[in-house]
């Protein structure tokens, strides 16, 4: 079965994310779980963990299928140190707060390197601070799931080996986990516009990476074409990619039972899309 939401807002509280994402009828949805502009924000109250439980529980939602996203302001891989020190900081409050609210995955970009220090040395500072973040928030055993990225800047993930070389690092291979974003891996390159060639594509990701690590999904369109490097989303069927890629998934039981995000720029479209691709199947 598929598990279909989007990257709802939870303006107000946390508690207020799992009834957006009902109003669009969703089974499945992505939140922040503290502004992810602000490098602080308050702990999360007993009320509001309580009232984030009861909402989820009465709209039926199951924590495999909810994908928090940490802060947009952490860089895992930065070559400075205190900078760094600030992002593992908040990083395990991230975790942490995923993990109070009972849920299984935080969503995290891997980092950039800033023109600082090489890809590989940015990728090995990532792996060494997800192992520090999983040894600090043991308790709550939240997995932290890497999302590929488009390639744009100094952004590293934007291809498969990346990826592999910060699982390879990684201490608990029970506590990593690979978010596929659509736009980002057309963006970075890979060509998965026919269900053939998308296919293609995931028999390299399962090589390299292993399938067992696919964890979710962000279900969006491009704007701009295979290979720019460059994140902007689309609508489902109104990009570069069009309808044929969001076909394959759905009719791929590889991508059942995770959580299929969408992050396309319409929020008023969500729920059409939802049941567009429902009807993809």
């Amino acid at each position: 079965m598929k598990y279909i939401g989007a990257h709802v807002s939870a303006a107000g509280g946390v508690y207020n994310a799992p009834i957006a994402a009902s109003e669009i009828k969703a089974n499945a949805f992505a939140f922040f779980t503290k502004n992810q502009k602000q490098w602080n924000a308050k702990a999360l109250s007993e009320e509001e963990i309580d009232l984030f439980k009861k909402n989820i529980a009465e709209s039926g939602f199951k924590k495999e299928h909810i994908l928090p996203h940490d802060s947009y302001l952490i860089n895992l891989g930065n070559s400075d140190n205190e900078k760094r020190e600030r992002s593992l900081a908040a990083f395990i409050d991230e975790l942490r707060r995923a993990g109070q609210l009972g849920l299984k995955y935080l969503n995290f970009h891997p980092g950039s390197h800033l023109n600082q220090i090489t890809e590989e040395e940015c990728l090995d500072l990532i792996a060494e601070v997800i192992n520090k973040a999983n040894n600090e928030t043991k308790e709550y055993n939240v997995i932290p799931v890497i999302e590929n990225t488009a390639g744009q800047g100094t952004n590293v993930g934007y291809n498969f080996e990346h990826i592999k070389r910060i699982i390879n690092n990684i201490t608990d291979k029970k506590r990593i986990g690979v978010c596929i974003d659509t736009c980002h891996t057309f963006s970075a390159g890979y060509d998965i516009s026919t269900s053939e060639k998308f296919e293609s594509v995931m028999l390299e990701f399962d090589k390299i990476i292993g399938i067992k690590y696919l964890c979710a999904l962000h279900l969006n369109d491009s704007k701009k074409e295979k290979g720019s490097k460059v994140d902007r989303h689309a609508s489902i069927g109104e990009g570069t990619l069009g309808i044929e890629p969001f076909r394959y998934i759905m009719k791929n039981k590889i991508f059942d039972n995770i959580p299929l995000i969408l992050e396309t720029p319409d929020s008023s479209l969500w729920e059409k899309e939802i049941k567009l691709l429902y009807s993809l199947e």
